[in-house]
């Protein structure tokens, strides 16, 4: 079966024009020539707006893709391929910060535990009088000095 014959909006719109001209010529002839000359500068002009006009549509119309639409994310999960796994992928790098995080802070937690562990074990097997316990900077001698004796 044959498919009518559609005209695009352009065609219509010159078909429109070209009536509206005939329309408007036909009594021409009969002005004067101030008016003929003043229609002519004023036909002029709109032609200058119209050209204008018609360059922004058909820039719009190019950068659009025409007529056509532009879906992002894949339309409606059929079409696209992913269905639900497109929103779990979308989450998967918020979960592996989180995860990452929490790791990095059970880490943190375990090398301080074992550093005062460390601590606690050189306090209680040093022979040491009860007045070095009292000094404010003790564990301060007792951190430099591991790491000293460690290096």
């Amino acid at each position: 079966m044959k498919q009518p014959y559609q005209q695009s909006p352009q065609a219509h719109q010159a078909l429109y024009a070209a009536r509206v001209t005939r329309r408007l010529s036909t009594g021409m002839d009969d002005l004067p020539y101030d008016i003929t000359e003043r229609l002519r500068a004023a036909r002029m002009q709109a032609l200058a707006k119209r050209k204008v006009v018609a360059v922004q549509t058909a820039a719009v119309a190019s950068a659009s893709g025409g007529a056509g639409t532009l879906v992002l994310g894949g339309g409606n999960g059929r079409r696209g391929g992913f269905g639900w796994w497109q929103p779990m992928a979308s989450a998967l790098p918020l979960i592996a910060l989180v995860v990452g995080l929490v790791a990095i802070n059970i880490i943190q937690d375990d090398d301080r535990t074992s550093e005062l562990a460390e601590v606690d074990a050189a306090l209680l097997t040093d022979d040491l009088p009860p007045d070095a316990y009292a000094d404010p900077g003790f564990v301060q001698f007792l951190k430099t000095s591991h790491s000293s004796e460690s290096r």
